[in-house]
């Protein structure tokens, strides 16, 4: 049987060990549809995984990779057949599921989303669980009346990949966007990816946040929880949203009732991996028209598959800036 190259992160006496191996599609998950891997990306959840730096795994050892995209290659379930474009971001990839850094994937049916017009193989994974997330965020929020005459919208965590994506879809859709990073060098690149200001984390007092400060958010994408949050919640504005999707900076979040109950506050938890399939399709059709990323190919770096455990150490390090996609096939 032919044999094909696989990225598999194990656990071996309580430390995680990772590296390229050779696999069957025998040795592959259970799954209705084989796929061929164009392409697939890295996450923050991917370089937790990879190096052992966050308890991700919940099985002894599987091929990482929360993302993918490429071509059906045989399918049992009638709604795919061979030579379909599709790809596939959450649920258990690369958790408790072989995922996307290998050559072949073989997933459950209900896991693919077809490639929306407007989209490539590349542009999906330049995309990827980030973008996907910042999308279902924004489309929540807007569930929520989120207009943009309502105010201008905060970014946190900008330079990230969710962050990155946030600001260019919503600069696209005619939001006025402010950053708020800990990178000062990169105040050029988020103004030129539609930021319309930057402001700087560390000009932030979040050691004297009041219940209510000046109102000035009509909404929020954050990155980071704990005490930005927090802050966040304090200045928005009478009926603002913020989707919370991140937790970079902590999990707690130290605040009161006060913005939800006296300024109609939204809080949105933005839960990408288990989302319903019929929403992520939905979400990423317009990721293919009216909130495709004007920007998005300044945002990424690619790397070849063979190169990819050299990326994860800038992940932990919060050095990583946009979206890394990682070339297994290509087109």
């Amino acid at each position: 049987m032919e044999k094909f190259k696989a990225f598999r992160i194990e656990e071996v006496d309580k430390q995680i060990r990772s590296g390229f191996v050779d696999m069957t599609l025998d040795q592959l998950d259970p799954g209705e549809v084989v796929v061929r891997v164009a392409y697939s990306d890295v996450n923050y959840k991917d370089a937790l995984a990879a190096t052992g730096a966050g308890k991700i795994l919940r099985r002894p050892a599987c091929v990482g990779g929360i993302d993918f995209s490429g071509t059906v290659v045989s399918s049992a379930d009638p709604a795919f057949k061979a030579g379909d474009q599709v790809l596939a971001t959450g649920y258990d990839l690369g958790v408790a599921h072989h995922g996307g850094y290998a050559e072949y994937a073989r997933v459950p049916a209900a896991w693919l989303v077809p490639l929306p017009p407007g989209l490539t193989l590349f542009d999906a994974m330049a995309l990827g669980t980030a973008g996907f997330t910042a999308a279902l965020g924004i489309v929540r929020m807007e569930h929520e009346g989120l207009k943009p005459e309502n105010g201008p919208v905060i970014v946190t965590g900008a330079t990230g990949g969710v962050g990155s994506i946030a600001i260019d879809v919503l600069s696209r859709l005619g939001y006025r966007v402010v950053a708020l990073t800990g990178k000062e060098s990169e105040t050029e690149y988020l103004k030129g990816i539609g930021a319309a200001e930057v402001i700087l984390r560390s000009s932030l007092d979040l050691s004297k946040i009041r219940p209510l400060d000046k109102a000035t958010w009509a909404g929020a994408v954050d990155n980071l929880g704990g005490e930005v949050l927090a802050w966040i919640a304090s200045t928005m504005k009478i009926g603002g949203t913020i989707a919370s999707i991140g937790l970079a900076l902590g999990s707690q979040l130290n605040t009161t009732v006060m913005p939800f109950i006296l300024r109609g506050v939204s809080l949105l938890g933005v839960d990408s991996v288990n989302c319903p399939i019929e929403v992520r399709r939905r979400v990423w059709a317009r990721l293919g028209t009216d909130m495709r990323p004007a920007h998005l190919n300044d945002m990424v770096h690619m790397v070849p598959f063979e190169k990819l455990p050299s990326v994860f150490d800038d992940f932990i390090q919060g050095k990583a800036k946009g979206r890394t996609v990682v070339e297994i096939a290509g087109s």
